[in-house]
């Protein structure tokens, strides 16, 4: 009886992690992928390799051939499709963000002590309507003004959505730190509170873009980013 590959998922933080990973391979074209199980040298497995922005992800087919054992064992996995060339193709096309194969990615830091908060602007972004379908947002979160800080330090922005009231750090003090301390006059600041006509004076005062009042809706925040990012929704219609 025919018995269907075991699927291994492997995320990748962006493209050129991915294009990095395959090309280190296409010589050998086998992969090392660590998993929460051993299995039998033999099992057909397909590999589901996946990136923010990915329009489908990559599936590839291989064979485990080898097994380290430990807490999470290592598979040394030999790639039975594609072919050398095929894979070469492949990572050409993620190098030079074939938009048939990649969305423009629009990384956006979510700042807010409320997880419930955090998690709707992040699912939303990720499903709104009134989005071009070749756009995706990459959404990070801090619940506090200094985790932010960290984050905004550590890596590249297109976007910061700010609660005003914060713990540690509030919100303004995280957006007059990011404007004169690490002099990023050009990032979009979107700051959302409760505390109306006072907490839209402390956000825009420290240099936020535009005040969203909360509670929030998700139109107004998707309508806010076609704004910023020029976003014509019938773009990747096609």
């Amino acid at each position: 009886m025919y018995e269907e590959p075991i699927v291994l998922t492997v995320d990748y933080d962006d493209a050129d992690d991915l294009a990095d990973e395959l090309s280190e391979h296409l010589t050998t074209m086998g992969m090392c992928v660590a998993n929460r199980r051993a299995l039998p040298v033999g099992t057909d497995v397909l590999l589901v390799l996946n990136f923010p922005g990915l329009v489908e992800p990559i599936r590839i087919a291989g064979v485990v051939r080898q097994v380290q054992s430990g807490a999470d064992p290592l598979l040394a996995i030999e790639l039975v499709w594609p072919n050398r060339r095929d894979l070469t193709a492949l990572v050409a096309r993620i190098r030079r963000r074939d938009p048939k194969l990649i969305k423009r990615v629009l990384r956006a830091l979510v700042v807010d002590d409320n997880p419930h908060v955090a998690d709707l602007i992040q699912h939303g972004l990720g499903n709104a309507r009134g989005l071009p379908r070749n756009v995706a947002f990459d959404c990070h979160v801090a619940s506090d003004g200094r985790a932010a800080l960290a984050q905004v330090k550590d890596g590249a922005y297109d976007v910061l959505i700010v609660d005003v009231y914060l713990p540690i750090v509030s919100g303004a003090q995280l957006i007059s730190h990011v404007r004169n301390e690490l002099k990023l006059a050009a990032l979009p600041i979107i700051a959302v509170s409760a505390g109306g006509a006072a907490a839209q004076h402390d956000a825009l005062a420290a240099g936020a873009n535009i005040f969203i009042d909360k509670p929030m809706r998700l139109r107004s925040l998707v309508a806010t980013m076609r704004v910023l990012f020029d976003l014509d929704p019938m773009d990747g219609t096609a």
